[in-house]
């Protein structure tokens, strides 16, 4: 059997080295020369031990695939030298790459600046990067860009840079929340966080990069986001950044176009300025804690305006902000504000095991008995869905509708109810305005809207039509005819004029379903007004002392026709319940009541 072996070209390339040479005694796996092709080193190693018998190449030559390029005899048993020290490392020795990226890494972690997290701290505030680590769930954060730093290398040293300017100021990345309640498919999330402590929180070059760069991967994954939004708006001081003034950036228009198809949750505190402040007022829903300021301009683009000197907390406090409607829930610190934004996240996921609900009898004396009697929605709200389940939003705006998110058997819904406490609960500018906008963001979420109606109609006279009222009221019918999701409504009490069809989504026969407690009234408009207005003549005509009774006689007939068993018997309302009978008639409605296919989705939500 011949003892010759040939070494053949395993790809087309050109002799870079030969390490051999004729006669000298090599080992099996020694490289006897190298080949390069397409940049690429290959190695042509002895198989079996040996000397060297032939080169049949020389450096330079272009070899093609099976040349041969040296022949071994395997006979000859010749002395071989002393095995070389390999180049790679030992077996548990780190490669040098990897301890360079490992003392890199670590400068992205808050324990390689103390005395910042401290600072945080002390002002009863959390890093970045705990607030991330709060909101997903653990191990689950894969972060995006975290070696970028400020794009300011001309005036300063990477060293500084790196220490200095982690992240470039924001953390971004993508996890899941809520996975073992859900799955890692339902419970994925993308969220971007502005490091204050880095040139606080404002956005620069490679900044906007990553958050683009982000945007985009929710874009195209479907993924809710969350943004926490504390920082100063835009940064002057990236200098390697060859702009002009910067307003091609396309981070405003990635988020805004998220409207409509992921929801988007905002979270602030401490200050949030320009830029920050316009991509929080983008977002679906604005979690801010009571100590933050928000405007669209800090005090020193206010002082640089003419505008006189600001403190940044008076620019615009969150309970003034929160008054005014743009803050749709107010919490005490950023730990609330986390919690309440994972609880928000777990409605997008969708439904959860039914925890219950308190004794429904009580529903039967939620009303105190007498028309003009005041009681508190919140109750029958509480009482209706899953028990702690509520999350009231825009508390303090609106205050003649309650909007809040609950569960019904698990399920997420949405419930929306005039307050009798406001105005005798007519919708008023403010209320139509947070009505209708609610109606769109549920709708694009998906859920359920229920609404409960105790309504005299929309609020009237000089002060409130001097507000364009008609505009308003018009908003919540347009907005209602376009909702795909089903909504379903009970009149609790009164169900009275135009304001109880927006509250029923434009007309009774509009929701999936309308019912109405047995002690409920009906009429085209308030009935002690109507009898008023429409037997005006008859009263006028009678005697002084029969007025009055002839009045409530009037009235009397006119409840008798109104009253939920007769509007039930002429269909102009689906059905009358028991009050503890509610929750159950609800279930099963929404148990068969489906989302109208068309439009796919709505083309944004109004962020007002």
């Amino acid at each position: 059997m011949s003892r010759i072996r040939s070494h053949r070209a395993t790809v087309q390339g050109a002799v870079t080295t030969i390490d051999c040479t004729p006669g000298s005694p090599v080992r099996r796996g020694d490289v006897l020369l190298r080949l390069e092709s397409m940049k690429m080193e290959f190695p042509i190693e002895a198989e079996a031990d040996g000397a060297v018998l032939r080169l049949h190449v020389v450096p330079g030559d272009a070899v093609d695939i099976g040349d041969v390029l040296v022949e071994l005899d395997a006979s000859i048993a010749a002395p071989l030298p002393p095995a070389t020290q390999s180049s790679q490392p030992a077996a548990g020795e780190e490669p040098p790459t990897l301890g360079a990226w490992r003392r890199r890494r670590a400068l992205l972690d808050d324990a390689a600046r103390p005395d910042m997290v401290a600072q945080r701290h002390a002002q009863g505030r959390r890093t970045a990067r705990e607030n991330i680590a709060a909101l997903f769930d653990d191990g689950s954060f894969v972060e995006y860009g975290g070696f970028a730093i400020a794009a300011q290398r001309s005036r300063r040293s990477v060293d500084d840079l790196q220490k200095n300017t982690p992240a470039d100021g924001l953390v971004t990345g993508i996890g899941t929340v809520h996975a073992e309640a859900f799955g890692a498919e339902r419970a994925r999330c993308a969220a971007m966080a502005y490091d204050y402590s880095v040139l606080a929180g404002t956005q620069g070059a490679f900044n906007h990069m990553k958050s683009d760069r982000l945007l985009q991967v929710a874009a195209d994954r479907q993924l809710p986001f969350v943004l926490f939004a504390e920082g100063g708006g835009g940064r002057p001081g990236d200098v390697d950044w060859p702009v002009v003034a910067g307003l091609d950036c396309t981070t405003f228009h990635r988020l805004a176009a998220l409207s409509g198809v992921v929801p988007r949750i905002g979270i602030v505190e401490g200050y949030c300025f320009a830029g920050n402040a316009a991509l929080l007022g983008s977002c679906d829903l604005v979690i801010a804690t009571r100590g933050a300021s928000i405007g669209m301009g800090g005090p020193a683009m206010i002082e640089g305006g003419g505008l006189g000197v600001v403190a940044p907390a008076d620019v615009g406090p969150a309970p003034v902000l929160a008054k005014a409607g743009a803050i749709d829930l107010l919490v005490d610190d950023e730990v609330q504000a986390v919690r309440a934004a994972r609880q928000l996240l777990a409605w997008h996921h969708g439904a959860l095991p039914d925890t219950g609900a308190d004794d429904q009898a009580a529903l039967r004396h939620a009303i105190p008995p007498g028309r003009q009697a005041l009681f508190d929605p919140r109750a029958v709200l509480r009482t209706i869905a899953d028990r702690e389940s509520l999350l009231e939003l825009r508390a303090e705006f609106g205050a003649g509708v309650v909007t809040v998110l609950a569960r019904l058997g698990g399920h997420p819904v949405a419930f929306a109810a005039t307050n009798p406490r406001h105005l005798g609960g007519a919708l008023d500018v403010d209320g139509c305005d947070k009505l209708a906008r609610f109606m769109q963001w549920v709708d694009a979420a998906g859920w359920p809207l229920i609404t409960l109606v105790d309504t005299p109609g929309f609020m009237v006279g000089p002060a409130v039509e001097a507000q364009g009222m008609m505009r308003h009221a018009g908003r919540l019918f347009v907005t209602a005819a376009s909702l795909r999701v089903p909504v379903v409504s009970v009149v609790l009490r009164r169900g009275f004029g135009l304001g109880a069809m927006a509250m029923t989504a434009g007309h009774f026969h509009a929701p999936v379903a309308t019912a109405a407690w047995p002690a409920a009234e009906f009429g085209a408009m308030g009935l002690d007004g109507a009898v008023r207005l429409g037997f005006r003549k008859e009263l006028a005509a009678a005697p002084e002392a029969d007025r009055q009774a002839l009045f409530e006689q009037l009235l009397a007939q006119a409840r008798e026709r109104g009253q939920a068993l007769n509007m039930a018997s002429h269909l102009e309302i689906d059905d009358v319940v028991d009050p503890a009978d509610t929750r159950d008639w609800l279930q099963r409605v929404l148990a068969v009541a489906r989302t109208r296919a068309l439009p796919p989705r709505r083309p944004f939500v109004d962020t007002w």
